[in-house]
């Protein structure tokens, strides 16, 4: 079992300090308890309530957000509290008790876009599903993901794309998006109000893990690859995300000076993505790298 280690994360709001923890704590259900009359099935929210500052415990995945009265500064108790946040989940504290009966079921809001590529749309919501990109070409490769798993039992859907907080679904020719995208969206904005996994315990990552894998990956690549996956994530990446798709860095060969990037999610088939993005990104790394950049080779994840 991982041993538990706290981090304490500032918020908008002064009066409130995040508690975020190395692994998840809760599944998708968020908890908000405002007195300890409300804690009955939260030993550690009960626990926190003995403290005389503590004014509101917001408990969701990864996190323990803790809001305080006024009597107290947070520089004068944040690292004290959060030793104890840390002590109590490392001595196997139960920090929900699940019970669907005391469970806050809280309200969902799903709505689609449509994308460059017809096949696919974008499901958007308003909660955060997951901290990583991920691609499932197939039922086999959903396997540990539960919510792409239930998506693919639509004898229309052929490819689920996740990224934060939307869901990209790319169709097959035999339905049409103005006959099931309404069936689609309900599905998932039921699926996520019930509380089900998104990711089965062995498929989350918390942020800190993606963010270190991200570095380790990006620390093993030479300087012009280097070069190149900061230009990708900073001029390519965002417009393509809010289009429902993904642009990875792969490979660069300094002999050819010929670059590999794959495209995920809506980009992945799309009819004229892999032209556009190509040659778009052509232009800009020969630019911006001259002398180091022949051609781009875009592939479909």
């Amino acid at each position: 079992m991982s041993t538990f280690s706290i981090t304490i994360e500032p918020t908008s709001n002064p009066a409130i300090k995040k508690f975020q923890a190395n692994s998840f704590l809760v599944n998708h259900n968020s908890y908000e308890f405002k007195n300890i009359d409300e804690t009955k099935n939260s030993p550690l929210a009960q626990q926190l309530f003995y403290l005389p500052f503590v004014k509101t415990v917001y408990i969701s995945q990864n996190f323990i957000a803790v809001e305080k009265f006024n009597i107290v500064e947070w520089i004068d108790i944040q690292d004290e509290l959060s030793q104890q946040i840390e002590s109590f989940l490392n001595d196997n504290g139960v920090v929900i008790i699940e019970d669907a009966s005391t469970a806050k079921k809280v309200p969902v809001t799903v709505y689609a876009e449509s994308t460059p590529n017809p096949a696919t749309l974008k499901f958007v919501t308003n909660k955060k599903i997951v901290t990583e990109t991920l691609e499932f070409k197939n039922i086999d490769e959903a396997k540990n993901a539960p919510l792409a798993l239930a998506l693919f039992h639509f004898p229309f859907v052929k490819e689920v794309f996740m990224d934060s907080n939307y869901v990209s679904i790319q169709k097959f020719e035999v339905a049409e998006w103005d006959d099931v995208f309404q069936e689609i969206r309900e599905f998932i904005k039921n699926y996520m109000e019930e509380g089900k996994e998104i990711l089965s315990e062995n498929f989350k990552k918390t942020p800190q893990v993606v963010e270190q894998e991200k570095e380790n990956k990006f620390e093993s690549l030479d300087d012009t690859s280097k070069e190149i996956a900061n230009i990708i994530e900073e001029y390519v990446k965002p417009a393509v995300a809010s289009d429902g798709g993904n642009i990875l860095f792969k490979h660069y060969d300094p002999e050819t000076k010929n670059v590999k990037v794959i495209l995920q999610g809506a980009c992945s088939g799309c009819p004229s993505s892999t032209f556009t993005l190509k040659n778009g990104i052509e232009t800009m790394l020969k630019e911006m790298l001259q002398g180091k950049i022949n051609s781009v080779e875009a592939i479909n994840g």
